[in-house]
């Protein structure tokens, strides 16, 4: 099986070496997405609600851009500084994930990168790709 490497035109730059995503066969495994600007102007922080709605939606370009969507997803991990704000991260992601919700684990960090608060990764599958 090849692996593809994926730089979404539409997700924010990379904030360090890594690629958006990475596709093997039909499965796309998206790298951790934060509350950083797509148009390149960096981390935008604000309330647990403003970063988390910015990392799912950069989650959402680079499904998109990659040929998946978040209807696709199949896996979800999700990072948090502080899982105080646990219920108020739930009442975005449900704005994204509206039913038939994906497997999901979500972990209090230590520390996130650049101090954000909130940080998801996901593994979806892309249809119409043959696998092997």
């Amino acid at each position: 099986m090849e692996k593809r490497c994926i730089v979404a035109p539409n997700g924010p730059p990379a904030q360090g070496p890594y690629s958006h995503a990475v596709a093997v066969g039909n499965l796309l495994f998206v790298s951790g997405q934060g509350p950083v600007a797509p148009d390149g102007s960096g981390i935008k922080r604000g309330t647990i609600q403003e970063e988390t709605r910015l990392a799912l939606s950069n989650l959402k370009a680079i499904l998109d851009d990659s040929g998946s969507g978040i209807e696709h997803v199949i896996k979800v991990t999700a990072f948090l500084a502080d899982m105080d704000h646990f219920s108020a991260f739930n009442e975005v992601y449900k704005e994204f994930f509206a039913s038939a919700y994906p497997a999901r684990t979500c972990v209090q960090a230590g520390r996130l990168p650049m101090d954000i608060q909130v940080e998801v990764e996901a593994i979806a599958l892309v249809p119409n790709v043959a696998s092997c």
